[in-house]
């Protein structure tokens, strides 16, 4: 008896894999996008406390050491807000997916036929839409108060906010599946890592002026290499060291942070 065998042809895996990643990347991203779109005061409410902190804190800084900051105290202070809106807004991200969690929503996206990783994927990239326009506001408020802007170097500025708050926000996610059955533990640990990341990067004052053992800190903290290297590029430069160790830091952190984040989300279907 011959056995009769029918040739197969198959498309090449891995292109129909990366095709197939990148449509549900953008599905998530938009049914993420949705609700911003149709609330968009929630973005000018975002705005509130950079707003407050670059009203009562900048004449602060102007007063007591405007003459010893680079480039004057808006150059020196506004890149830094928008950090500072980075880290606030990505490192929260994960509270929106605990509240996918009470309600069943989360579940209901994991029978779907979508990627697990695009479900993490797709909310990290989802986080950089608001960002952008609060940083678009922020930039147009501070030009007429005498802010220097540079759009090449404010571009770059924005290219490297965005690798790293898509590592941050995919933490903040891993962080909420992880702590799901316990959600007031999540704010625990945001706020635990949020202000001493935010104090040991020269954020809010330079940190020159502080002890060693901070100065020392500070090198060990990613996210101080990134306020610098934003304060570089919206001076105009580019082509500085403090910007290529502020992509390095970037990039670590999303590399390790989608890493982290899609790992913890596969396990999270288990």
């Amino acid at each position: 008896m011959t056995t009769l065998t029918v040739p197969t042809v198959t498309a090449p895996a891995a292109r129909v894999t990366d095709r197939n990643l990148f449509r549900d990347i953008r599905i998530v991203m938009v049914r993420e996008l949705k609700p911003v779109l149709r609330d968009p005061f929630s973005l000018l409410f975002g705005m509130i406390q950079p707003l407050i902190f670059l009203a009562l804190f900048g004449p602060l800084l102007a007063g007591s050491m405007g003459g010893t900051l680079d480039g004057g105290v808006w150059q020196w202070f506004v890149p830094a807000i928008l950090v500072m809106t980075t880290l606030f807004g990505t490192s929260a991200t994960g509270s929106n997916l605990l509240f996918e969690f009470q309600t069943g929503a989360h579940e209901r996206m994991l029978v779907t036929p979508l990627s697990r990783s695009s479900l993490l994927i797709g909310r990290a990239l989802k986080e950089m839409v608001p960002l952008f326009g609060q940083a678009v506001i922020v930039i147009a408020v501070m030009v007429p108060f005498g802010f220097d802007l540079h759009l090449d170097g404010a571009i770059v500025g924005l290219i490297l906010l965005a690798a790293f708050g898509i590592g941050l926000g995919s933490f903040s996610y891993a962080l909420a599946i992880a702590v799901r059955k316990q959600d007031w533990m999540f704010w625990v640990v945001q706020q635990t890592f949020l202000f001493p990341l935010m104090i040991l990067s020269g954020m809010l004052l330079p940190l020159e002026t502080g002890p060693e053992w901070m100065r020392v800190a500070s090198k060990f903290n990613p996210l101080s290499y990134l306020v610098e290297a934003e304060r570089t590029l919206f001076a105009g430069d580019v082509w500085s060291s403090a910007v290529l160790w502020g992509f390095v830091a970037a990039i670590v952190t999303g590399a390790l942070g989608l890493t982290v984040g899609i790992r913890t989300m596969l396990k999270s279907a288990d």
